[in-house]
């Protein structure tokens, strides 16, 4: 069992940057991919970046401006989101599977409760 905490949403101007980090709980954090998602007002939740074995994903319209990171020992999962667009507004969930990485919503196991990310033009 793995629960999951997001922090760092809030309310940025176009071009600006926010760091969102997601604290985890439960053991063998090390063993499971961590992923963040999106989902903006009537749209599908939708992938970000996952982090896997050392290794980094993104989706198209976040790579260049988004890093992903992690620190095992303290059992958390970063996102630093710079260059924000209006387009980025959405509530950003952490999420977590065993093994390696996907960006298929319904592969992952665990999910946060979300943090809204606004961003104004």
């Amino acid at each position: 069992q793995v629960q999951l905490v997001e922090s760092g949403g809030g309310l940025v101007q176009a071009g600006g940057s926010l760091r969102l980090s997601c604290a985890a709980s439960g053991r063998t954090f090390s063993a499971y991919a961590m992923g963040w998602f999106r989902q903006a007002p009537g749209k599908e939740r939708e992938f970000v970046a996952a982090i896997s074995g050392g290794s980094t994903y993104y989706g198209d319209s976040v790579k260049g401006r988004f890093t992903i990171s992690r620190d095992n020992a303290k059992q958390a999962v970063f996102l630093q989101m710079n260059s924000l667009k209006p387009e980025d507004t959405a509530v950003y969930y952490c999420a977590a599977k065993l093994g390696y990485y996907s960006t298929g919503v319904r592969l992952y196991q665990y999910w946060g409760q979300g943090t809204q990310v606004t961003v104004s033009s």
